[in-house]
């Protein structure tokens, strides 16, 4: 056990990476940083909680590694390029082995996209961890919510449900397949693509709280409908072993996929293709931009389909 909370903050400072533009990190009240310059800066923030956003046995490494992932996710639907984040961290106690862990998944997804840690929180309390990242990007380069247009296609990388499945499964007390219970433990922060998708994309969310709810969000926020194709939303193997009504559910209305969702013009998808192709990213096209509200789901014969699960929604009864 570490002595007290300054111990554990020294524990932290000692494996964190540098960054030519963190003027001033970890030790000091506040970060100071340079940021580049014609660029912008992204700022968002994600808290993570035990028994909410990750199962009660999930691996220290693997909270570590989500912690930042969710962060990078909303970066990349913006199209920025990751650079610094904070971490407040809540904890029952101080635990060296699991605090270990946890910077051991932590600091390699870092490392994976050049982010650097330069400050936060450690309290004692339920187990909770709060990251703020920060990226940079070009003026006007910005991915939005809004900007989706009558006739653009619907997009969407990797493939859908997987966290889902694996959290149903677990919540019935079976084992998931391993596959699932690593999208659903670590998700892959599509970072590349969101920036490849600058120029390109009209608009983009990341799916974190379930396709049709974070797709109706793009429709809200563009002012048009949305028709996404149950039978053409991406499956992993995995995946496809399950039942075809539950597998549509958890890919229509799951959450945790941090895949992105993005809107383009039909001219464009050989360019789109070719984009992903260099961003090492498989990318979906699932249905189109309409006029109306809201998103919709639709079978293979065109008719309305009624999703079972309508996003995850925290204060939802």
């Amino acid at each position: 056990m570490a002595a007290h909370e300054f111990d554990l903050i020294r524990r932290i400072r000692e494996r964190v990476a540098k960054r030519d533009d963190v003027v001033l990190g970890i030790g000091d009240d506040t970060a100071l940083l340079q940021l580049p310059p014609d660029r912008q800066l992204a700022v968002t923030t994600d808290t993570l909680n035990a028994g909410v956003h990750f199962p009660i046995d999930t691996a220290a490494a693997d909270i570590g590694w989500k912690a930042l992932a969710v962060n990078l996710s909303d970066l990349a639907a913006m199209g920025a390029e990751p650079a610094w984040c904070t971490l407040s961290l809540s904890l029952p106690q101080i635990d060296d082995d699991w605090l270990d862990g946890f910077l051991q998944g932590f600091l390699s997804l870092a490392e994976r996209h050049g982010v650097a840690l330069v400050g936060g929180d450690t309290t004692r309390g339920p187990l909770s961890a709060c990251v703020t990242a920060m990226g940079t990007l070009r003026p006007g380069a910005a991915l939005r919510r809004a900007g989706a247009k009558v006739g653009d296609d619907i997009w969407v990388t990797g493939t859908l449900g997987d966290a889902a499945a694996a959290l149903a499964l677990l919540q019935q007390g079976e084992a998931p397949d391993a596959t699932l219970r690593e999208r659903l433990d670590r998700p892959t922060p599509r970072v590349a693509a969101g920036m490849r998708l600058a120029g390109l994309a009209h608009a983009c969310v990341d799916v974190s709280d379930g396709l049709l709810a974070d797709l109706g969000h793009v429709c809200e926020e563009s002012g048009v409908g949305a028709e996404a194709r149950i039978d053409a939303l991406p499956a992993s193997p995995a995946l496809l072993q399950i039942g075809a009504n539950s597998r549509s559910a958890w890919q229509a209305g799951g959450g945790d996929d941090y895949e992105l969702c993005f809107t383009a013009s039909p001219q464009l998808s050989e360019d789109i293709q070719r984009a992903m192709d260099f961003a090492e990213t498989a990318v979906t096209r699932i249905g189109r931009i309409v006029a109306g509200q809201g998103a919709r789901a639709l079978t293979a014969h065109g008719h309305e389909w009624e999703p079972p699960l309508l996003g995850y929604e925290h204060f939802a009864r």
